[in-house]
């Protein structure tokens, strides 16, 4: 097996094992944590956010193992349109990188848009267009300088999310048992009414949709691989540790607040970017006697969202990069600067968050809303992808008398964890809106705005397959060589 190493005209492997962990952490951890996590609690109860919460952690735990075997042994930056092209088919591996591509190119505008409604807390009559732009300079500076530039932005960020988190869960449990606040809690919030499961079973899918939305960005790593300086030590450490620590800093944060704060009340429900006052994280931080504790949390969510289009920003492009690399993209987008940043494609990949700018024409709120929704299901199609991917490749890893001793990193559980994590991805992306389906009326509108990413892919795949005639690969046939 050939070594991952860097060669002439390629990118640089200049991230390190702190920068592979911190991107991994720092894409999930923002403001599904901060903000949508009250909502989570208001909608099915502390027992059911919880339960939510920890399914999507096992899916994502399975998940995280499938890409870090395909990672490990293929460290490319295409990382799954790479995998998808190479153990499925050449037109499954342009849809999935394009789905890549659009999602977290839209997400960078979502990020944007939110953080001019942000920064509203402290300059509410200031234009939007202003911030969007400075903003956005920012991100692509911060990509355009260097992989290591990016790396090390992506590691101070998710550290000032990581101590936010750690102080919240310090103060939390010293208030349960009464050491601030004067008052032993108990359980008396965790199951009030008797229970701690409230709104039933569409409550609690919609609560899961919610959690797979917050545990989103964990895969960048699988992107981040492609540069890393050793791959197949730093991606299976990065991965051990992620997981874990996502699991219990959002666990251990729902059940802090279920304990603390009643379901019902209506600051949970309340929770938003244009209400971070009555973020559970505030509320929590001012009840401990914090001076100040909106306009810190206001900060560390600015921040947050400023990582999350960041990383965005940087996965999008290293895919588009791959992708013209491979012929799936014009030609023109693989072209490296002097410092090995595929400038052309991000060049592009930034042209799309301009979008963002529309937030001062159309008011900042709305806008979010229509960017997050155009690419919701896009992040479910991508760890569905994950996992037909590594179920493939370790099927063809075998056909073709290759043994398990030869890779790197071996996942746990197959196939019975890929098979679960794309059953429950099935689940999340059909179920996505049921309420649409369920009212008194079919909602079309609501429908269409979920949805819409289904056929788009469906169209793109069976699209490229019958312009190139391109078919299933057959296991035997399923490119297995490493990058030199």
């Amino acid at each position: 097996m050939k070594n991952h190493k860097e060669t002439e005209g390629s990118l640089k492997p200049s991230l390190k094992a702190r920068h592979m962990t911190m991107i991994a952490l720092g894409g999930s951890i923002g403001t599904g944590l901060f903000l949508a996590s009250g909502s989570a609690i208001s909608s099915s109860g502390p027992g059911g956010a919880l339960l939510a919460y920890a399914a999507v952690g096992l899916m994502v735990y399975f998940l995280m193992n499938s890409l870090g075997e395909l990672a490990t042994y293929l460290p490319d930056s295409g990382s799954f349109s790479t995998y998808a092209s190479r153990f499925v088919s050449p037109a499954f591996g342009f849809a999935v990188g394009w789905n890549f591509w659009y999602n977290w190119a839209i997400t960078i505008a979502a990020e944007l848009a939110a953080a001019t409604v942000i920064i509203k807390f402290w300059f509410p009559d200031s234009p939007s267009a202003i911030w969007s732009l400075l903003f956005l300079l920012i991100m692509f500076g911060l990509n355009f300088l260097s992989t290591k530039s990016f790396g090390e932005s992506e590691f101070w960020f998710a550290i000032i999310k990581i101590i936010t988190v750690i102080v919240f869960l310090t103060l939390g449990v010293l208030m349960i048992f009464g050491v601030i606040g004067g008052e032993f809690v108990g359980l008396k919030n965790f199951n009030l009414g008797g229970s701690s499961f409230h709104g039933g079973f569409f409550a609690f899918v919609g609560v899961f949709m919610a959690a797979g939305f917050s545990f989103q960005g964990t895969e960048l790593i699988g992107v981040a691989a492609g540069e890393s300086e050793n791959p197949r030590k730093n991606v299976p450490r990065a991965i051990r540790q992620v997981f874990w620590r996502i699991l219990i800093f959002y666990v251990f944060s729902i059940f802090v607040i279920g304990m603390l704060i009643p379901y019902t009340d209506p600051s949970l429900l309340n929770s938003d970017l244009n209400n971070i006052g009555v973020s559970p994280f505030t509320l929590l931080f001012e009840k401990a006697g914090l001076a100040f504790a909106a306009a810190v949390m206001n900060a560390v969510i600015l921040s947050s969202v400023l990582s999350a289009g960041n990383s965005g920003m940087y996965a999008a492009t290293r895919v588009l990069y791959s992708m013209a690399k491979n012929g799936l993209a014009p030609k023109f987008l693989g072209k490296l600067n002097r410092r090995s940043i595929p400038v052309n494609a991000l060049i592009l990949t930034t042209s799309i968050g301009m979008l963002a700018f529309l937030a001062s024409f159309f008011g900042d709120g709305i806008v979010y809303i229509w960017l997050l929704n155009a690419s919701g299901m896009c992040g479910f199609i991508n760890w569905l992808a994950i996992s037909v991917c590594h179920y493939r490749f370790r099927r063809a890893f075998l056909a073709q008398g290759h043994s398990l001793k030869e890779l790197p990193f071996v996942a746990r559980f197959f196939p019975s964890g890929p098979i679960f994590a794309f059953i429950l991805c099935l689940i999340a992306i059909f179920g996505q809106n049921l309420g649409a389906f369920t009212g008194d009326s079919i909602d079309w509108y609501g429908i269409v705005v979920s949805y819409i990413s289904i056929p788009l892919f469906l169209m793109i795949w069976f699209g490229y397959r019958f312009v190139k005639k391109t078919k299933i690969i057959p296991l035997e046939q399923c490119d297995l060589s490493t990058i030199d």
